[in-house]
Order: C-alpha cells, then sequence, then structure tokens
C-alpha cells in the first residue's frame, strides 16, 4: 500500500453533507476544519457550530462516539484561510451552483498547499468545468470525490478525473478512501450525474412514467419496487420523500439542461405532480409531507385522481407475488413479460427500460459493467446492479425480448440496442470469472490491481466472479474449522454456519473442539464469518427444553456455555475475534474472552439478555467483575462499584453499541482492539494480528484467583437505582427482577463486600441466577413473545 496519509483535512459548507463528511472524517480520527460563511451577527462561526451541534443530535449518528465530534474545529472563509495551509485534502461541498463553486475555488486558491488534494463533492456538475476556476499549477491535483448521503454508512464514493488529474494522486486517494474511511469506490466517466445517480435517477423516471400510464398507486408501486425486488425497503416513493422532493428535482433539472442529445431527454422533467407538491412546500420527510404523510400512527399516500391524501394499503396481486417468488430469473421474467396484470407489467417495464438505459449508456459513463453495477448497489442499496440481473435472467433472451420491446416502440426510447450486446457477452455475459466488459474498450476488464484490494480476502463479488473458499480441517453442524493456505496456513478460521449464526448446542461444541484443534496443530485461531457476527443463545432450543422441564439440562447447557468462553480465553494459542454486525447476548460474551478484538466499525455489540427477562451467563458478568476488581486496585479508593454502576446500567438497560468505536467505551472492547472502517479488510487484519501474536511468543493470562467483588453494598447500590426507576414508571416489577439478579452477579453474589473469590466462584453464581430467572413465567413469557415476534416484551 502507499504511505499516503491525510493528516489533515478541510470541508468547505457546512451544510447536510459537508458536516457529516466532516464527522466521517472524524470518526477516522482526521483532525477537520468545517468551513462556511461568517455568521452576519455574532460570533463569527455561528453557522458551522450550529452545524456541529446538530451532528451530536442527528439518528442514525454520523458519529461513531459523540467524543469524535472534538476532531472538528469551525473555521470560516473570512477569518481562518490561512489554516487551509496545513491541509492535506480540502473537500467542496457548498450547494450546486456553478458560479458559487468558482468563486469559492478563486477564494480559496492562495492558501492551498502545492502537496494537498482538492476535490469537489457535487453529485453531477462537471469536474473539468469545476478544474477551470482553479491556477493551472493545481489542477493535477483536483477530482471529484462523491460521497452518498449519509457518508457514515453509504458504501460508495464516485471518484472523478480530469485529463489533467495526476493519476498516482488518484491511486493514492482511492486507496486511502477504501482503507481508511471504508468505502467501495467507482471512478466515474465525467458525465452529468456521473454513474450511480445518472442509473438511479432515470430508474425513479421510468417507474414514475409506468406508474402514470398503468394507473398505479404510488404505495402500489412503493411495494412493487422494496425487498420483493431486491430494492431497500423505502423503495421508490418513500426514498424520492426520504431523498428531498426539491434535491430530486434539483438532480433531473440538471440532467435535463446538460444532456439534450440523450435518447432518453424528453423523460428528464419533473412530473406536474411533483412540481406541484415541490410549490406548496411539501418536500418529503424533512416537512414531515411529501408524497407520504404521517397522520398520528396512521401513514397516508398522495391519491393523484383524488388530489388528497387517503390510508395507505398497498398490496401485491397474488399472481404477481407468484411470479416474484419464483426463484429462477429467467422464468421470472418471461412470467412478467407475458402476463396481462397491471403490476407486471410495470415490473417488466422498469427492468426493460432500465436495462436498454444502462446498455445504451455503458461506454460513456463508466469503464466496465462491474463498476455501474457496483454504483447502483452501494450507492442505492439495490441487491444486484441491473447488468447482474440482466445475465441472471439470460443474457440472450432477455437482450431479444428488448430488441422486440423497442422494435415494437413499447420501451421509453427508440435508440438502438448498442451492438455489443449481441456480440461476445451475448455468449460470455458482462461479468466473466475473467473480468467486466468495458462498452468503451470493447474488452474485459479485470479488478484493480492497486495494493490496497489485496486486504479484501472475500471482496464483494458480481456475478460470475470467483471466490475464494479455503481449505476445510474439520466441521460439524455448527462450525466449519478451516484455513487459506495462500495466507497463512498456520493461523486456523473457525466460523459459525447456523442461521444468524446463532448459538446452539452444535456451535457449542463445535467451538470446543476448534480451539483444541488450533492448540494441537495451529499458531493461532481466528473467529470470523459474515455479518451477523452472533445473534446469542438459540432460544428455541431452550424453550424446548423449558416445556419439558429440563432445568437440570439448562444448567448443563449453561455450563458447557461457559467452558466455550473459558476455552476462548485460555487456549494455549491466540484467540482473535473478528467481529461484524450484531454481537448481541452469548455472542457478545464470546468475543468479550477472545484474546483480541478486530471489530468493524458498522457492528454493534451489547448484551441484551434482560430483552428476554435473562443476565448474561456465558461469562459476561463475570468478565465485568474481574474488570472492576483490576480497576479498583489501581484507584485510590479501591472500590469495585465505581467500575460496576455504569456497566450494571448497560447490561439492566440492553444497551448496544452504535459503532464499533463505542462498544470499546461501553467495555465490550478494550482500547487496544482495532476498529476496522472497511469490513471487507476485517479477516485481514484478524489474521494478521493472530500473526503478530503468535510471533511475539503468546501465551495465555493465568486465571485471577483473587477477585475483590462489590458484594452486598454493591448490590444494594445497584438497588437504590434501581428503586427510583420503578417508582418512576421506567421499569416494571419483573426488570427489577432481571436487573438485580445482574447486579447480584456482577458483584460477586450476595457476600460481604471487599469479598476475595475466583472466576469459577463467578461463573457459579451468574449460571445459577440464570437457571433461576428461566424458571420464571414471567421470563419465559418474554422468550416465547421474541420468538414469535421477534420484538421484546415488557411484562
Amino acid at each position: 500500500m502507499s504511505n499516503f496519509i491525510v493528516r489533515k483535512a478541510a470541508v468547505l459548507g457546512a451544510g447536510v453533507m459537508g458536516a457529516q463528511i466532516a464527522a466521517h472524517l472524524a470518526n477516522a480520527e482526521v483532525p477537520v476544519l468545517l468551513f462556511d460563511l461568517p455568521a452576519k451577527e455574532g460570533d463569527a462561526n455561528a453557522i458551522v457550530n450550529r452545524a456541529i451541534d446538530a451532528l451530536r443530535k442527528l439518528e442514525p449518528s454520523p458519529l461513531a462516539s459523540k467524543d469524535r465530534v472534538a476532531y472538528i474545529d469551525a473555521a470560516n472563509y473570512a477569518q481562518h484561510l490561512e489554516q487551509l495551509r496545513d491541509c492535506d485534502l480540502i473537500i467542496e461541498a457548498i450547494a450546486e451552483k456553478i458560479e458559487w463553486k468558482d468563486d469559492l475555488y478563486r477564494q480559496i486558491a492562495p492558501f492551498i498547499s502545492p502537496q494537498a488534494i482538492i476535490a469537489s463533492n457535487t453529485s453531477g456538475l462537471s469536474i473539468k468545468r469545476l478544474s477551470e476556476a482553479l491556477p493551472e499549477a493545481l489542477r493535477s491535483r483536483f477530482c471529484g470525490i462523491h460521497f452518498f448521503n449519509p457518508p457514515r454508512y453509504m458504501h460508495l464514493v464516485e471518484l472523478i478525473a480530469t485529463r489533467a488529474t495526476d493519476p498516482t494522486l488518484l491511486d493514492n486517494l482511492e486507496s486511502w478512501l477504501v482503507s481508511r474511511l471504508g468505502k467501495g469506490i467507482v471512478r466515474a466517466r465525467d458525465t452529468p450525474n456521473f454513474v450511480a445517480n445518472r442509473v438511479g435517477v432515470f430508474s425513479i423516471l421510468a417507474v414514475m412514467h409506468h406508474t402514470q400510464r398503468l394507473g398505479l398507486g404510488f404505495d402500489v408501486v412503493d411495494a412493487l419496487t422494496g425487498p420483493i425486488i431486491g430494492r431497500p425497503k423505502s423503495a421508490t416513493y418513500r426514498t424520492a420523500d426520504v431523498v428531498g422532493l426539491d434535491t430530486l428535482a434539483h438532480v433531473i433539472k440538471t440532467m435535463q439542461d446538460t444532456l439534450p442529445d440523450d435518447p432518453w431527454h424528453g423523460y428528464y422533467a419533473v412530473p406536474a405532480w411533483l412540481a406541484a407538491l415541490i410549490g406548496k412546500g411539501a418536500l418529503g420527510q424533512k416537512t414531515r409531507c411529501g408524497i407520504f404523510r404521517k397522520d398520528g400512527r396512521a401513514i397516508k399516500v398522495l391519491d393523484l385522481a383524488a388530489q388528497d391524501y387517503r390510508e395507505s394499503a398497498a398490496e401485491i396481486d397474488p399472481t404477481v407475488l407468484a411470479i416474484l417468488r419464483n426463484r429462477n430469473p429467467a422464468e421470472k421474467f418471461a412470467q412478467l413479460r407475458a402476463s396481462e396484470h397491471p403490476q407486471a407489467q410495470f415490473l417488466w417495464a422498469i427492468f426493460r427500460d432500465i436495462f436498454h438505459y444502462a446498455a445504451f449508456h455503458l461506454g460513456e459513463i463508466a469503464d466496465n459493467a462491474r463498476d455501474l453495477d457496483f454504483a447502483m448497489r452501494w450507492g442505492f442499496g439495490w441487491a444486484q446492479g441491473p447488468f447482474e440481473s440482466w445475465q441472471a435472467a439470460g443474457w440472450r433472451s432477455i437482450a431479444e425480448a428488448l430488441r422486440a420491446d423497442v422494435d415494437a416502440g413499447h420501451a421509453m426510447s427508440p435508440a438502438p440496442l448498442p451492438a455489443w450486446v449481441f456480440g461476445q457477452v451475448a455468449e460470455n455475459g458482462v461479468h466473466t470469472p475473467q473480468g467486466s466488459y468495458s462498452a468503451s474498450a470493447d474488452a474485459y476488464r479485470p479488478r484493480s490491481a492497486l495494493p490496497v484490494y489485496q486486504r479484501q480476502i472475500f471482496p464483494e463479488r458480481v456475478l460470475s466472479e470467483q471466490t475464494v473458499s479455503g481449505v476445510t480441517v474439520w466441521e460439524n453442524d455448527g462450525v466449519r474449522l478451516w484455513t487459506l493456505p495462500q495466507l497463512d496456513d498456520g493461523v486456523a478460521i473457525v466460523s459459525i454456519k447456523t442461521r444468524n449464526h446463532t448459538l446452539g448446542r452444535e456451535v457449542i461444541v463445535g467451538l470446543q473442539e476448534a480451539v483444541a484443534r488450533a492448540e494441537a496443530d495451529y499458531q493461532a485461531l481466528v473467529l470470523w464469518h459474515e455479518a451477523p457476527f452472533a445473534f446469542g443463545a438459540n432460544l428455541k432450543e431452550v424453550t424446548e427444553a423449558i416445556a419439558a422441564g429440563q432445568f437440570d439440562l439448562l444448567e448443563k447447557y449453561v455450563a458447557e456455555f461457559q467452558k466455550t468462553s473459558m476455552a476462548l480465553k485460555y487456549a494455549r494459542v491466540p484467540v482473535i475475534a473478528a467481529v461484524q454486525g450484531m454481537a448481541l447476548g452469548g455472542g457478545c460474551e464470546f468475543l468479550m474472552h477472545a484474546a483480541k478484538r478486530v471489530i468493524a466499525l458498522e457492528s454493534y455489540i451489547g448484551l441484551v439478555e434482560a430483552g428476554v427477562g435473562l443476565i448474561p451467563a456465558g461469562g459476561g458478568c463475570k468478565e465485568f467483575a474481574i474488570r472492576a476488581a483490576q480497576h479498583a486496585a489501581k484507584t485510590a479508593g479501591n472500590d469495585p462499584f465505581e467500575f460496576i454502576q455504569p456497566v450494571f446500567t448497560t447490561i439492566a438497560m440492553a444497551t448496544v453499541s452504535k459503532s464499533g468505536v463505542q462498544a470499546r467505551e461501553l467495555g465490550f472492547a478494550v482500547d487496544s482492539d482495532k476498529v476496522v472502517f472497511n469490513a471487507n479488510e476485517l479477516l485481514y487484519v484478524a489474521l494478521r494480528e493472530a500473526r503478530g501474536l503468535a510471533e511475539a511468543g503468546y501465551y495465555p493470562r493465568l486465571s485471577p484467583r483473587r477477585i475483590k467483588v462489590a458484594g452486598r453494598t454493591g448490590i444494594a447500590n445497584c438497588e437504590m437505582m434501581l428503586a427510583n426507576m420503578k417508582e418512576g414508571g421506567m421499569i416494571s416489577a419483573h426488570d427489577y427482577a432481571v436487573a438485580r439478579a445482574a447486579a447480584i452477579a456482577l458483584c460477586g453474589g450476595d457476600i460481604e463486600t471487599g469479598s476475595l473469590v475466583d472466576e469459577q466462584w463467578l461463573l457459579s453464581v451468574e449460571r445459577k441466577l440464570f437457571v433461576e430467572l428461566l424458571k420464571n413465567e414471567k421470563t419465559q413469557q418474554r422468550i416465547r413473545h421474541t420468538l414469535e415476534t421477534g420484538k421484546p416484551l415488557r411484562n
């Protein structure tokens, strides 16, 4: 990898995008100056300070941790331009008015370091045209860097060069964005709206056109264009409301103004009904009224015929639903095309037109089909890009159907399909093991050879790409133990195989066996699989045992669970937990017992047992009791309860971290654990950490024998907190009972304060409390309710 780093950055423009880009830079521990205009009165930085304050309140949070906001400094163009000289990266993110950008570039140019990268976050303006406002000496260091909203969570960043942009600079920037900020990069051509917005906005326009043509309701269309066809839950019209109808109109206007020769130009217009909503100030979610409107608990939808809002009651026709549930893509598309039902006709039409559009414009807007497909997956949340969907359904048969519809005048444009659609692609598809088709080069392009991508052992793949499988060493129904000899045949990997990676008996036994085999034959062990990391114990197994009255068996199960945790902790080789996504309950306890953790930024970790009326009993309470004793030994007061108090609240409230960074703050990880921003690098980093520990002569920690516990005084302090919460109506009587049990486990049992115990004592305390709660009818109600509904029960 390149040694390129960004030591300090600046973001110009403290609007929604600018502020959130600054937040994500701060997440990555990059100090950032956030600029905007000086306020007309009072504090000159008032505009930026308001934007920074807003970051703290937004949900989902743009900040990985509230303290990350400290890395953002407020600045204004009147007083602080000199500070730009210290910035390695300057990102402009002001309004999409080219004359405003020109003025700003001329203003900042004298203060830019010759080594700095200057980039615009424009969503569609010409990068070449923008570069002309900069001195010629700076143009080689200028490019487009288009983040998608919200920048922390959306994977896509489009990089757009001009002919003057230094290629090495672009490679360095791509590598840094991939690894440091965790992004998926698509290099877009410098054409209006680039790749994702160009195709995505056309897709929305096609949906709008066919909605009106076939007389469908907006709510029905959202039912048809959501998860059922591999699109986000917000589908089409709800997405428009979330983005902002005025913002959507602006992007459409950009296409209308800049693409006069496009064969679909006639559709680049804001529909009259949409213009009317914007004219009334109904801009979507930000004005609480748009295509949809919330009235109390009811969601209402705009009815164009009635010119008013009605109850949203969308239903997919059963015959159409049956077609959509067909797992054979070729049959599905053939059935949609043949059906006379308006909903089926609508679906065939929107797929046909997006296939047509993507094929026609591929050579103009993107280097290859893989980039276009990734742009739609990462930028718009599609499960498959348009070319993947087309190829999965049979390239040649879909191409013939498209040509027939175009010739018959059924498609939105009479533009002929490009010749390449019927050339070598008709035999091989656009995606092959060797690469993806480039229409401009008439060749298949392999993936980028930048060294940063060697860190992605299991990158996201498009259809037909080859994947790595590794060599299986041993497996049962719960886990697989395997290796990657090409990387490090001395480090074993164990992966959980169950649905949602729940921790049933076969997993518990399997992990013990995996640890034993790793101790015998390998230098280290990595616990890794794709998200979620683990959803905790298998509640179905627990419920069946309760129904049979097998509480002795359940206690043995918990003891076996604890044995697995201890096996992970005291293995003779280092065990590294590589964590991504949800790590709840027992999954959290397993990672807490590992020698080290490597955690993806988007990891949501917590001991959530209280939600089903239980306490952590896989060693979670025990680990916090040990840490409390260690903390007490280092403090003047020598009181374990100082540490236990916040932990008790975390467990009692079933608090889940909102990022890998926050997991460290809550104590589920420690400060030395790595947080990886690109989840595709997780396994690579974990393997390197494992190898490093092994090479350093790793040996397991000794089990602590004299653990000072908070005992009865600690329990009483927790009970005082609970009593206040119960009196205030914040918790129920059963919540109180469950939380009190957690307090007893954290404080080492109902024993004298300051007593010295060992690890097995703490495990026995939490195990017995856990089983007693299992016998409680209210806990059993919670478990059944969670199994049936997927939601917690307050009783």
